[in-house]
Formats: C-alpha cells, structure tokens, sequence
C-alpha cells in the first residue's frame, strides 16, 4: 500500500484505503466476479471476499456455485448443519448451476440435508453432488429427486436409491452413483429414464449380478470396485462363490474402465463389440478364498479372467492395464502368454512372487502409489467460518 511522509513525524503514514485507486477487479461487472467467486475452492472463501470491501460485501449471496464440504469430518455437527441453513437464506440467486455437499452424515440432519436439496432443484441446479460419508446407505432420497428435467450431472454417494415409480431424468449427461444397494430392475430404471446419459459411473455398489446397457447414448461406462454382502440369513460356510459372478453386456459403449476392489469371483463381458477404449486397474477378491483356503483355484481364476479380457478386447485400439493388474499380468508372463501389440502397460514392471504361499501373504490392497490412485481432495477443509466481522451466521 501506498505511504507518505507528514512533516514533522519520522514514521510514515498509511493513505486510507478509500483514497487509493479502486483495484481492477472490483470494478469488473457483477457477473464476472460471480464467475470469480464460483471457482473458489469453498463458498467459505466466497464470502470472506465480503470483508473485503463493500463493493464485495454481497456478492457471494449471488454465486451460481456453492460448496459445503467437510472432508475430514472435524465438524459436522449441529453448528455445521444450522450455519448451512442460515447461509442458503442469505442466498438470492435465482438459478444455480452446481451444489457441491461432501460430508459425515448424522442421521439426525436427515431432514436438514433433504432441505438442501429441494433448495437446489428449486434454483434449478443442474450439478449436484452429494457424498455423504456413512457406514450404510441410510439417507433416503425424497421422490421428487427422481424426477427433474434441469440435472445435467450427478455424483451420489451414500443415499438409498428408493424411487417409488419411473425415474426422469431428461436432461443427464454424466452420473456417478457411490456405495449403494442397486439391483437389476433399478438399473433399468435409471438408463430408461436418462434418454441423454453419455457416462455412468458404478463406485463401491452391489446388489447388481448384470448390467445390461443398450442405451445407444451411453458411451462411457466405469465399474470402480464392486462389493459383495452376505446375506443376514446366510453363513460364511453357505457362501457359494459361484453365484458371485457378473456380465455386462453393452454393444454400444466406446470407453469402458474397470477399476478398484472386484469382490468377483468372475467377471464376463459378453459384448463390447464397440469398442475403443478399455483400461484395466483392478485387484480380484473373493470371500471364497478366503474361506475355503484355496488359494490357488482363485489365483487360477484371476489369471483365466485377465486372459479372457485380453482376448475379448482384441479389437480394441487404446487398451490400457494399470498397476492394481501386475501381479496377474506378471504371472501370465512367467507362463508364456503374449499380450497383444494394442495393450500398454501404465506402470513399471515388477516381479511378484509365484508360489501360492507368497501370493495368500501378498493378496492384500495394492495400493502402490499411480498415477490414477491419487486422492483428489487432499487436505480436508472445514467450511465453518471462524468467529469474527460478519461471520456471526454464515458458513462456507
């Protein structure tokens, strides 16, 4: 900042703000600095712009984006879910283009979250992601969250897919559904009513022994970790792995990625035929193995399912296999088998161990650090504001 000398005094004096210059940036259009705003990384720092000057003071209140993240679940308690209130009835905006809601979930603001989303729907958003860390999917989704013509993209995570009747989802693009209990026919609710959906994203669900796309629309299917529950009447000793298989059919996808922890006995893809792209990055388990102790009938049946991958996606043109696969990869490669021209490998190779024993001691997670393994939040932000100047009753 600025300074000048007043005669007779040996310490400079600050000019008052109001006498310098206005900065740049505040003289830009309000919709610019929403713009601004909106690509902050919390609707906590959006409104601490409003210390900033008057010019600034109300300006978050129209930010198409909000943010209510707690990533590390320090402060998701009642004060946390009362400041999220209070800051959406300072909000005016009329229209909001993305919600962004990522935190512990407390039974008890069952109600206050359901409140969050109504809001949104009836500013029209058309991002909303909710990811609400649970030991289950207890949160229930309100009916009117199934039907929507303004969703563009959706993230979900940890709610109960419950919907009464046809969901309608005219205007999705992109949907990712977390760690949930999805079965067949729910599946095909969810593809029949998103004419649009171009990339559907599984993460951490099961239920589901199929999915059967057909939708000429959907082009990007990601299946990262599939789960499998014993049922509450069934026993460890009842458990027949042989029901633990999957198949997915979809002739019309062009990018498919398999990723994460396959509770699988086997995975078959019956057709593919387009195509051209498909990426590896998975790591096989079964209760099976771990059960019964035949270890090596479930380190034959993972060497027979990458096999039956490789020769299925022949024909595609851009075929990836990730670190998670090397342990397979490496056993195929001590028998003699030849990976075809069109695969590349996305890690350094390495030299697992061969006997049985070794491989029961290694089957735990790989979870070496890759490229794609990388936690994208980072550090955990809480969104609660800091007591101070106008702070009082607003939350990030």
């Amino acid at each position: 900042m600025e300074t000048t000398m007043v005669e007779g005094q040996n310490k400079p004096k600050r000019l008052k703000c109001q006498d310098l210059e206005e900065d740049r940036i505040s003289a830009l259009p309000d919709c610019l600095l929403h713009e601004i705003l909106s690509r902050l990384l919390s609707t906590k720092a959006a409104i601490r712009t409003g210390l900033l000057s008057k010019r600034w003071k109300h300006l978050w209140t129209l930010v198409p984006s909000l943010y209510f993240n707690d990533y590390i679940c320090s402060s998701t308690g009642p004060d946390f879910f009362s400041n999220v209130d209070k800051t959406l009835t300072q909000c005016r905006q009329l229209k909001l283009k993305k919600l962004d809601v990522d935190i512990c979930y407390n039974i008890r603001s069952g109600s206050q979250i359901s409140n969050w989303i109504r809001y949104a729907i009836d500013c029209n958003v058309e991002e909303l992601k909710l990811k609400l860390l649970t030991m289950k999917d207890e949160f229930s989704l309100d009916q009117s969250f199934f039907i929507n013509t303004c969703f563009t993209d959706l993230t979900i995570s940890g709610c109960k897919f419950n919907p009464f009747g046809v969901i309608s989802w005219k205007t999705l693009r992109n949907l990712c559904i977390c760690f949930t209990y999805l079965d067949a026919n729910l599946i095909e609710n969810i593809l029949s009513g998103s004419p649009l959906l171009e990339t559907l994203k599984l993460e951490g669900c099961y239920g589901y022994s199929r999915l059967d796309i057909t939708s000429k629309s959907l082009k990007n299917l990601v299946l990262s970790g599939y789960y499998y529950f014993l049922q509450d009447d069934q026993y460890e000793d009842e458990y027949d792995h042989l029901d633990n298989i999957m198949e997915i059919n979809a002739p019309n996808i062009l990018s498919l990625t398999i990723e994460g922890d396959l509770w699988l006995w086997d995975l078959l893809l019956l057709d593919v035929s387009s195509l051209i792209e498909a990426n590896l990055d998975y790591t096989s388990k079964s209760l099976f193995g771990e059960i019964s102790g035949n270890v090596s009938a479930f380190k034959e049946a993972e060497e027979e399912m990458l096999k039956r991958f490789i020769l299925n996606l022949s024909h595609v043109k851009e075929f990836k296999i990730g670190f998670r696969c090397s342990k397979v990869v490496s056993w195929l490669e001590a028998k003699g088998f030849v990976f075809p021209s069109n695969i590349k490998f996305s890690y350094v190779t390495c030299d697992w161990p061969d006997t049985d024993a070794d491989w029961s001691d290694s089957n735990g997670d790989s979870d070496t650090a890759t490229d794609d393994d990388s936690d994208e939040s980072g550090d955990g932000e809480v969104f609660l504001l800091d007591d101070g100047p106008n702070s009082d009753n607003q939350l990030n």
